[in-house]
C-alpha cells in the first residue's frame, strides 16, 4: 500500500480561518497540546495574519488539515530575531507526517523572514510532539515545572528551541 502524498503548504489567508479556528478547538477540547480554554472564532485568527511572522497551511483535497504559527516571543526590541511557533494537526490528518511537513516549511519561512531562533513549550506528556521536535533538530531547552493548571491539574511544559543558523551573525 502506498502512502499517500504529503499536503501542499502554503501562507495562511483571510479564507482559512475557519479552518485554522476549527483545528485549534479540536485541540483545545483534547486538553492535551494547549492551556487555552476557550474555543476560538475565525475572527480571532486576523490577529495572527498579515505581518512579519509566517503562518503556513497545510491543504489536502482543497481541506486545510494543518497549521503551523509564528508569533511574537517578547516585545522587547532585543528579541526580535526569536519567534514563538505552534503547530496543530486535524485529528484525522495525525500519523501521516502532515506535521513535520508544514513545520519544515515554517522554519524555511522563518528563515526567510530573519528569525534567528524558534521556540515553544510543550506539555511534557506530549511524547509525539517532542519526538517530531527532536526528529527536525529542535533542542529541549528545559522544564517549567507546573507551568500551568489545566481544569484543576497543573501541567509541567518543556521548553524547545531551534536556531536558524543562516541568520545567526
Amino acid at each position: 500500500m502506498s502512502t499517500p502524498p504529503l499536503p501542499g503548504v502554503r501562507p495562511a489567508t483571510r479564507e482559512d480561518r475557519a479552518a485554522i479556528a476549527a483545528i485549534y478547538n479540536a485541540a483545545i477540547a483534547e486538553r492535551a497540546s494547549t492551556f487555552e480554554t476557550r474555543p476560538r472564532m475565525p475572527e480571532d485568527i486576523d490577529a495572527w495574519l498579515g505581518k512579519r511572522h509566517p503562518v503556513l497551511v497545510a491543504e489536502e483535497d482543497g481541506r486545510v488539515i494543518a497549521y503551523a504559527a509564528t508569533g511574537a516571543y517578547s516585545p522587547r526590541e532585543c528579541y526580535a530575531g526569536v519567534a514563538d511557533f505552534s503547530i496543530y494537526v486535524a485529528p484525522e490528518a495525525r500519523g501521516r507526517s502532515v506535521g513535520q511537513h508544514v513545520l519544515q516549511a515554517l522554519l524555511k519561512e522563518a528563515e526567510a523572514a530573519g528569525f534567528h531562533k524558534l521556540t515553544s513549550r510543550v506539555f511534557a506528556t506530549n511524547v509525539r510532539s517532542r519526538a517530531l521536535l527532536g526528529r527536525l533538530g529542535f533542542r529541549e531547552v528545559g522544564v517549567h515545572e507546573k507551568h500551568a493548571p489545566l481544569e484543576g491539574v497543573w501541567h509541567d511544559v518543556v521548553v524547545v528551541e531551534k536556531l536558524l543558523l543562516a541568520n545567526v551573525r
